[in-house]
């Protein structure tokens, strides 16, 4: 396939999570079509095997590539650190990885302690090891599994109790050890946040990945001449999903141009 600058980016995530990565790509670059990937069907990703991982993302890319997308990101923490190198190794068309912000974190704390909230599946992976292992000796690193938070938003239970229990339950630990960055480690933990503040106060620093990401799809696509050029014509955003389609449009009701649709795959 010949990539063409009048081609699609494409994304994709075990969920709507990444959703928080297109909003930032979209805002970003408002005249690029898109067509956004959710396998909601097999959500989420972070407790599978390694070898799970790399099938469904080997098989979301190639559903991205028959609709002719010149570039993909990968909008899953889980999906990145177990699975990217594979991809790149597999297809010729430019990838975009999702990690931790560990490091910008590492710069901005000042009591040198951060917390991590991810999957098992992310903070389990080498890619993950290597990132942390890169860190300075005085950085202290506190890991929580942000365990049932993916389920429960995939239900669209964001502000239920059940939530905002988890929640203060995987992070007041942090704070006890004085933690005053909490990177978020999951794509769709950027619509926590809101929550996290109202749990952990207003001078801890919530830092996460999606504005990073959208600079970088911008500038890979500028390195191969691959933008968009001048167009007339409306962006187009697509966004496919194989369960539970009004989940999608609640995380999309802001851009009702949208077009969503259930399918199967």
């Amino acid at each position: 396939m010949k990539l063409q600058s009048q081609n699609p980016i494409g994304i994709f995530d075990s969920g709507v999570g990444g959703t928080s990565i297109w909003k930032e790509i979209q805002l970003l670059m408002p005249k690029e079509d898109t067509i956004y990937l959710s396998d909601t069907k097999n959500a989420p990703y972070g407790y599978k095997s390694e070898e799970e991982i790399i099938e469904l993302s080997i098989k979301n890319t190639e559903y991205l590539l028959e609709r002719d997308c010149k570039i993909i990101v990968v909008a899953c923490n889980t999906a990145t650190t177990n699975a990217i190198r594979i991809l790149r190794q597999k297809y010729d068309v430019p990838f975009i990885g999702i990690e931790p912000a560990i490091k910008p974190a590492s710069l901005q704390t000042s009591t040198n302690t951060i917390g991590i909230l991810a999957t098992k599946g992310t903070l389990h992976s080498q890619l993950f090891e290597k990132a942390s292992s890169n860190l300075e000796d005085k950085i202290t690193i506190i890991e929580r599994v942000g365990e049932g938070l993916v389920d429960l938003m995939e239900k669209g239970k964001i502000n239920s109790p059940e939530m905002i229990e988890l929640l203060t339950k995987y992070l007041k630990p942090m704070i006890s050890e004085n933690a005053d960055c909490i990177v978020l480690g999951c794509t769709h933990y950027p619509y926590l946040k809101k929550l996290i503040k109202n749990i952990v106060g207003h001078k801890i620093k919530i830092i996460d990945s999606g504005p990073a990401v959208a600079k970088q799809t911008q500038n890979v696509l500028s390195q191969h001449k691959l933008l968009k050029q001048n167009t007339s014509s409306s962006p187009k955003y697509y966004f496919y999903t194989n369960k539970n389609k009004a989940t999608l449009s609640y995380f999309l009701k802001e851009y009702p141009n949208s077009i969503i649709k259930e399918i199967s795959f």
